[in-house]
Parts: C-alpha cells; sequence; structure tokens
C-alpha cells in the first residue's frame, strides 16, 4: 500500500510539472509596427503566423505620421521589434538618430538603384497615388468625369471629394508635394486652398478616401493605386484616372530597430518579410518596380505609369511645407 501511494504522489507530482513547465512555456514575442492597409495586414498576418506558429507575433497599425513620431519619441526603448510600411522619409530621420539597426548583411543589389538609400532600412514598395472616382456616384448625381485637378475645383463637386491629410498621411504629402513641384509652391498652396472649399473630410491615413468612395460617401478621392484596384478587382464601381502631371508616388520600407537584431525571432521575422513574403505583397498587390529582374502585372493596376516630379523629397522639406499647410 505505501509503496502505492508512493507511486501514486510521484506521478501526480511529475503531472504538476509538466503542467507548470507548460505554463512557464512562453511563445517568443515580435511586435511590428505598421502603416499597411487592412488587406495587405490580413494577408501578412495569415502567412506570418503560418510560417511562425511558435512566435507570438503582434501587428500594429497607426497611420504613417503616427508610426513615425511614435518612433522618434519612444526612440531604442521602443517595444516595437520591426517597422514596417514606413515612408522613406521618415525612415531616414530614424536612421539619422541611430534607431534603426545594420542591415548591410542584406543583398540590395536585387532592387533598383534608386531605392538603396541606406544600409540600415530596405524598401519594401512602390506607392503611388491617383484620382480615384465612384462612378455610380456620378451617375447618380449627373456628375461629369474630371480630366484635370483643374475640374476638381468645380462646385458641382462640394462636399464630395476626399483626401488624406498631409500632416498625417504619406499618400496626403505625395499629392500636395507632386503639385509644389509641378507648378511651384505658391500655385500649389493656392491650388489646395480652393479644392479645400469641396472637401468633405481629410482623412488620417491614406486609406480613408477609398474607405468613403466605397461607402457612397463621396464621389471623387485622392488615395492610394492599389487600394483602389484591390476593391476594383472585388467589384467595387470605382475608376482610376491620371491626370496631365502624372501619378505621385513615395517609396515604402522596412528595418529593425537597433539592438532588436541581436534576438533570433525578430531576425528571422525580418528575414522572411525581406526574402520571401515582399515578393509575394509585390505580386499580389503593389507590382510597380522595385526589382531589377522581376516584373509584376495585377489586373486592373494602370501600364506604363507615368509618375509626377517628385524630386526633392527630403524629410526638411516635407517639414518645412507641412508648416504651410492649415487643414
Amino acid at each position: 500500500m505505501k509503496t502505492s501511494k508512493t507511486v501514486m504522489l510521484c506521478f501526480v507530482a511529475a503531472l504538476l510539472f509538466a503542467v507548470l513547465a507548460g505554463c512557464g512555456a512562453k511563445k517568443e514575442k515580435v511586435l511590428i509596427y505598421t502603416s499597411s492597409e487592412d488587406f495587405k495586414i490580413e494577408n501578412m498576418t495569415k502567412r506570418l503566423n503560418e510560417k511562425f506558429p511558435n512566435y507570438e507575433i503582434t501587428i500594429e497599425y497607426m497611420p504613417t505620421g503616427n508610426h513615425a513620431a511614435k518612433l522618434l519619441a519612444e526612440g531604442l526603448n521602443t517595444e516595437c521589434d520591426i517597422t514596417h510600411d514606413l515612408e522613406y522619409g521618415y525612415l531616414a530621420q530614424l536612421d539619422n538618430a541611430g534607431y534603426l539597426a545594420d542591415l548591410s548583411d542584406f543583398d540590395k543589389s536585387r532592387y533598383t538603384d534608386d531605392v538603396n538609400l541606406s544600409d540600415n532600412y530596405i524598401i519594401e514598395l512602390r506607392n503611388s497615388g491617383s484620382i480615384i472616382l465612384n462612378t455610380d456616384v456620378l451617375r447618380d448625381r449627373n456628375l461629369p468625369v474630371p480630366s484635370s485637378y483643374d475640374d476638381l475645383l468645380n462646385s458641382v463637386y462640394k462636399g464630395l471629394i476626399s483626401m488624406p491629410n498631409p500632416r498625417s498621411s504619406g499618400t496626403g504629402y505625395m499629392f500636395l508635394k507632386s503639385l509644389v513641384n509641378a507648378w511651384g509652391e505658391e500655385k500649389a498652396f493656392v491650388y489646395f486652398d480652393q479644392l479645400n472649399e469641396n472637401i468633405l473630410q481629410y482623412t488620417s491615413s491614406g486609406s480613408g478616401p477609398c474607405k468613403s468612395l466605397i461607402m457612397g460617401e463621396v464621389a471623387i478621392g485622392l488615395g492610394m493605386t492599389a487600394q483602389a484596384v484591390n476593391e476594383i478587382n472585388k467589384g467595387a464601381p470605382l475608376q482610376i484616372v491620371s491626370f496631365e502631371e502624372g501619378l505621385p508616388y513615395t517609396l515604402y520600407g522596412q528595418a529593425i530597430i537597433n539592438g532588436k537584431e541581436q534576438r533570433k525571432a525578430v531576425k528571422e521575422v525580418f528575414e522572411y518579410l525581406v526574402n520571401k513574403y515582399n515578393y509575394e505583397n509585390n505580386e499580389l498587390f503593389f507590382p510597380e518596380k522595385i526589382y531589377k529582374d522581376r516584373d509584376y502585372s495585377v489586373e486592373n493596376y494602370p501600364q506604363n505609369i507615368k509618375y509626377s516630379d517628385m524630386r526633392n523629397d527630403s524629410i526638411e522639406e516635407k517639414d518645412r511645407l507641412l508648416k504651410k499647410w492649415k487643414y
């Protein structure tokens, strides 16, 4: 009987130890800050969970301006491990502050020369903006299809245009910068003062105008080409138009916060994003060229894109122009 009790006690003790050990086996955590659109975050979350079931990967969304401001404020004390889908100007600012890890071991020869601007951040995508129309709203209200930026000033569009706020959105800023370069600073700001009369809302992120278009709240949006294409391919009554000045664009990249590259989980996740997932992301959603040896085509994506003049797109220039932005 005593032996039996002893065996039973040993069994219970072993079971308790196993349970406690299991409770203590926590998954390694990886925190990613991103400014990606909903459909991209959904796909990236799925792919990362499939690839790394033993890691607890959290993807935290915030608009571009908030994303950068948070990292600049937190510095090396941030809980963030990887910054993803952040505009190059902000990445350069973080880089200059010493907040980004050295990524010089990554092969950057695969990319077009114009996107390799630092050893400490890596291109994710080239993202253009375009004028997006809800053709149902235009038809139902018997409104003309605009063919120029000047057409958007027509009072018939009052309260029917949505634009991202350049202060918080890289998409909004690239529209501002493109017209400053095309027309000169004074004319561009006068134009946006006039356009303001027709704006229903300035959204905090670049995805906002397309969401308003889908809901039928507006007829015209200054938004992201890729997001519009994604919605068109799902059956939304949207149309992309290009004006004489071309499509504005910006570059978005990814990086590891300095010091976090020492963690195995962070390094593995980032290597997967750069060396595997990014090809899929561009093939599915963002076919605009960043790779020397690969060209992608997405249904209904504009072909032979004429890009706007985006020269002098520095963070200093951005800060200067945004000080003049009133809205």
